[in-house]
Order: C-alpha cells, then sequence, then structure tokens
C-alpha cells in the first residue's frame, strides 16, 4: 500500500515560529507598510525578539563545578507561542482551587461564516457581543425551571482561529454540571450525561446575538471597510443578516469530562492557546512553510494531514488573530465571577459536604525556588544553578567571576 504524500506524519520540532518571523518578518512588514497597524508590529517585534540578547537576560552558575549558563528573557506577548507555556501553568495553578467534585462540560458557541468577516472589522466590539450573548444565553436556560433551574457559573475562552489559521471565532466554555438553586442553599445537578438543550441555546444565542450586532450598528459602533463598505447603509445590513436570521446556528455540547484532572488538561490546552504552536510547524525552507492542520471533513473527524504556504501567507494568517489591546479573552461567570468566588465556591463544597482540595506544586513553573533563586539542576554536574549576574537587552552576555565548590569536579 503507497504512502499517502498528504498525512501528517510525527517527526520532532525543531522550527520555531519565531524562526519563521525572523527570517519573513522584515519582507512581510515592506510588503504590508502603511498597511500594518502598530498593535501587529508590536507582536511581530515580541515573537521575533523573544529568548534573545536583545531583551536581556541572566547568567546562571553552578554551585559545585562552575558551569555558566546564558538565559534569555522572555517577551512575556500572549501572542507568544513560547511564553504561553509557562503563563498556562502560572493561571491553572490559580484555577485548581476553583474545581468542584462534579462532572465538567465543554460547549462551544460558533458565529456563522456570514458574521466572521464582519467581526475581523470590529473585533473589539464583535468579540465582547460574543461573550455577552452566549454567556446570557447558558445562564438565562440554565436558570429556567423547565431545564436546569439553578444558577450556574462557568469559564469563557475565545479562539479566532480553525486549524489552517483561517478567522473562526468562537467560544470554549467549561461549564460545572449544576449549580445553586434560587434561595442559595441546595446543588442542583444537571444529569449525567446532559446539560442543556443545545437547540434551545442555539435559537437564544441567535437572538440575542443578532439583536446586539443590530444595536451596534444603529450607534454606529461597527466599521465597513472594502467589499463590507456597503454595509454601512442600514437597509444593506438587514439584507445581508436576511439569510443567518434563519440558518440554524449550531451549539456543540460534549460529554463530561472525567473528573477534575481532565478539566485541568482540556483548561492547559486551551486557555492560553495561540493560533498555532511551533510543534505544528513541520518545515520551513526560507520561502515556504508546512505545518499540521486536522481535516474535519473526514469520518474520523480531525484527521491529520500536512498544509504548505508561503511564508508571508503564513504570517499574514498568524496576525489575524492579534487581539485588540487590553482585551480580556478568558472571562468567568455566575458562582465565579466576583471577589466572592472564594467564599461562594467553598459555600457549594460546604452543601456537596467536600473539603477543599489541596493544592498541586505539579503546575509550578521551571521548579525554580524563588527564596533561594535556585534555577534548576546544572546539566554538566546535576548541581543547583543559581543566577549569578544580569545583563541588559542588546548587551553581549558576560558572567561575572564566579568561583566553584572546593574539590568538585565536572564529570566529563
Amino acid at each position: 500500500m503507497g504512502r499517502d504524500p498528504h498525512r501528517a506524519e510525527a517527526m520532532p520540532a525543531t522550527i520555531e515560529l519565531a524562526d519563521v518571523f525572523r527570517a519573513a518578518g522584515p519582507a512581510y512588514r515592506a510588503d504590508g507598510a502603511g498597511h500594518l497597524d502598530l498593535a501587529t508590529r508590536k507582536v511581530m517585534a515580541a515573537i521575533e525578539q523573544c529568548r534573545t540578547a536583545s531583551l536581556g537576560g541572566h547568567v546562571e552558575g553552578c554551585d559545585a563545578c562552575g558551569h555558566l549558563r546564558v538565559a534569555y528573557n522572555s517577551c512575556r506577548n500572549r501572542h507568544c507561542p513560547r511564553c504561553q507555556g509557562a503563563a498556562a501553568r502560572d493561571w491553572l495553578a490559580a484555577r485548581e482551587a476553583d474545581l468542584l467534585p462534579v462532572g465538567y462540560f465543554h460547549v462551544v458557541f460558533t458565529l456563522p461564516a456570514e458574521i466572521a468577516a464582519i467581526a475581523f472589522q470590529n473585533k473589539a466590539a464583535v468579540y465582547d457581543l460574543l461573550f455577552r450573548a452566549a454567556s446570557a444565553t447558558l445562564t438565562r436556560i440554565a436558570a429556567d425551571p423547565k431545564h436546569l433551574g439553578a444558577r450556574i457559573g462557568f469559564t469563557a475562552v475565545l479562539h479566532t482561529w480553525g486549524s489552517a489559521m483561517t478567522h473562526h471565532p468562537h467560544l470554549h466554555m467549561i461549564v460545572p454540571g449544576g449549580g445553586l438553586s434560587s434561595d442559595g442553599t441546595q446543588w442542583v445537578a444537571s444529569r449525567p450525561a446532559f446539560l442543556l438543550p443545545v437547540r434551545v441555546l442555539g435559537m437564544l444565542f441567535r437572538r440575542l446575538f443578532l439583536e446586539g450586532l443590530a444595536a451596534l450598528h444603529e450607534t454606529g459602533t461597527l466599521a465597513f471597510f472594502g467589499t463590507l463598505a456597503p454595509l454601512a447603509d442600514a437597509r444593506a445590513f438587514a439584507r445581508a443578516l436576511a439569510p443567518v436570521r434563519r440558518k440554524r446556528w449550531v451549539i456543540y455540547a460534549k460529554p463530561p469530562f472525567a473528573g477534575p484532572k481532565a478539566v485541568l488538561a482540556y483548561l492547559s490546552r486551551y486557555t492560553h492557546r495561540v493560533a498555532i504552536s511551533s510543534r505544528r510547524i513541520l518545515a520551513f525552507d526560507g520561502a515556504n512553510v508546512s505545518f499540521r492542520v486536522k481535516d474535519y471533513r473526514c469520518e474520523e473527524g480531525g484527521q491529520a494531514r500536512v498544509m504548505t504556504l508561503s511564508a508571508g501567507e503564513f504570517i499574514r494568517r498568524f496576525l489575524l488573530h492579534v487581539l485588540p489591546r487590553g482585551f480580556h479573552r478568558i472571562r468567568h461567570y455566575g458562582f465565579l465571577t466576583g471577589s466572592n468566588r472564594k467564599a461562594g465556591l467553598a459555600h457549594i463544597r460546604a452543601i456537596l459536604g467536600t473539603p477543599v482540595p489541596p493544592r498541586s506544586t505539579d503546575s509550578e513553573p521551571d521548579a525554580r525556588d524563588a527564596a533561594t533563586d535556585v534555577r534548576g539542576p546544572c546539566p554538566c554536574c546535576g548541581g543547583p544553578m543559581r543566577i549569578v549576574g544580569a545583563f541588559a537587552g542588546w548587551y553581549e552576555p558576560r558572567g561575572p567571576p564566579f568561583r566553584p565548590a572546593p574539590n568538585r569536579a565536572c564529570t566529563p
């Protein structure tokens, strides 16, 4: 049986997103001169400079053998795949105490393609409307006595991409399987494998979102450019939305997770994800980028294949997903919001008769001891590494005078 050249094969991820940006970014900026906004340019610069001498860094020294190691600073930009791993671990450590001993559901709210084009030209307004309409939909249907009849809490995460990095705005929601009764004295549990009717959710979400979108248009909040410019006219806007008013808006709900650890594993993959991770990049020859995507047309769903794009098109697709400055892409609702969240969760645990879970140490980043500034084991002899010097951006790193512990030698 012949080999399928379009099937993705497992191989080590040795190419970073930053490599593509450093090699092809200057040409992309030159071609887009006058069209790239400042926020986009800052994201490109941050990814290119992340963990390089341009951002400065520090020198680590081994207490035992005197081995020196240079570590460069991270850019800490939320669009950088290198930086989001540590950010996700820190966030998860803070969220671990919020987990309840109940089943959790995964619910996805997706905007139709006709709306996605409008959303791209009005990111802040339409993405915020997506959060508001989806959260109101879930809260109202859950509170209805005909369905769950409870006040729920949930976390929503915005994603704006598909597997091929095309623009595809949608919300992932992590929802505990139940909520508080109207008087707050009882926990109302959902059915084991069913949270809320998705068709009812879809109809209400469609109505709330389109009402909100029409209100944004009436107040002049929305802007339209290029082929969408005619939509500035109210009648043209109404005609354009007529088809989506009649179509079914699909809400997807996955079965519950298998316990709190599965919830944390899911959150670690989704909360701080960017449009593409470096491990999905398979090849880059300076002109073209090949990366792994999922083909959802396959019956198995999400079968892997390889897509190849020019470096410029690859960068363009990635930059489609730069968020407006200050926009919050992770939001909490219901009993997971506000300064009383901890007290509210403690109250729910008291109702359920379960103690507060102990804080795990597995999610602590880099296993570093902040008090003594230990930076992990020495790659040469296994002794403790400590910071022995620092340097500012663009300076050549230089270790200070450093004496290893006596009578200890580095093993060859």
